[in-house]
């Protein structure tokens, strides 16, 4: 008995490891936030009957223009990268990736992300992801270069897709919008200055001038995170105020921003490690429980 030995098509494995290259060019878990929060932001802003169909072209033309930003990044940022342990096995500076293919990949994807939102959902919303990709890539990154006022400018664009998605649902901003917008603004700075304390040996080999990195004993550090915990405490109570979610919301609201706030103090006493690695683990958790409390506690327009 003879056995046949197929040959292995050298082609179609390469072919399948640079798609999976390019995917992770994009970091598929942080496009699934940023949709997380698009989509909490379409349904709380959406009015009588919901349109499935307008979900769906959102959250596509969304996750095209999060990915395409994501991509343009690690495009910028590639030389960063090298220098990093945390970074330096992905795509670009492994080498696995061609800089002018990522580069094409970003603008190709982003674009198409914005002109699909632009055809199929409306001009607001396609404004909105023209704004983060933009502010992403000429503001945010560039500046990480250059001042820790990085976090508080990266914050913007992050906070801008439950703006995507509520524009999306009703064509128009409202306060109920903005205050979405700024529960994500305070949530995201200490969050980034968690990963920031975490990894600031890495971000100190590499140049970049976060907040753990130019003043390394952490008191300003703590000082910022517990700042914006409070304020993020402070604003995600004003939904219920606002009559966005009921009392519910309120509490829940009231205790996941107490425990963040917590952590965050208990991050600025010890200014350790295991104390940022525990604020991240919160900071984690805040963001679904948060909006999916207050999806579940919506009251009806």
């Amino acid at each position: 008995m003879t056995f046949r030995v197929e040959p292995l098509d050298v082609r179609s494995v390469s072919v399948r490891g640079q798609m999976a290259d390019f995917l992770e060019l994009t970091k598929p878990r942080l496009v699934l936030m940023v949709l997380i929060s698009t989509l909490a932001g379409y349904y709380l802003g959406t009015l009588g009957e919901f349109n499935w169909i307008r979900l769906l072209n959102t959250l596509l033309g969304t996750a095209l223009a999060a990915g395409g930003t994501i991509a343009l990044n690690q495009y910028l940022e590639r030389d960063l990268d090298a220098k990093m342990r945390r970074t330096r096995d992905r795509p670009l500076p492994d080498g696995r990736l061609q800089p002018h293919g990522a580069l094409i990949f970003g603008l190709a994807i982003s674009l198409g992300g914005v002109l699909y939102l632009l055809f199929t959902v409306n001009a607001i919303c396609s404004l909105s992801a023209a704004i983060t990709v933009s502010s992403y890539i000429l503001l945010y990154t560039p500046l990480k270069r250059k001042s820790s006022f990085c976090t508080i400018v990266g914050a913007i664009p992050g906070a801008v897709p439950p703006l995507g998605g509520w524009v999306a649902a009703q064509g128009s901003l409202s306060l109920e919008a903005w205050v979405l917008f700024a529960i994500m603004f305070f949530w995201q700075v200490p969050h980034s200055l968690a990963i920031a304390w975490i990894y600031r040996a890495d971000y100190g080999r590499a140049g970049i001038k976060l907040l753990p990195v130019i003043h390394p004993d952490g008191r300003s550090t703590g000082h910022q995170v517990v700042n914006n915990c409070l304020a993020l405490l402070a604003v995600g109570l004003i939904p219920t105020i606002v009559g966005l979610a009921g009392s519910i919301y309120f509490f829940t609201a009231l205790v996941i921003g107490a425990v963040f706030l917590l952590c965050g103090i208990r991050f600025a006493l010890h200014r350790s490690t295991a104390a940022a690695r525990r604020l991240l683990l919160v900071s984690y958790c805040y963001v679904p429980l948060q909006l999916g409390v207050m999806s579940l506690d919506k009251i009806p327009y």
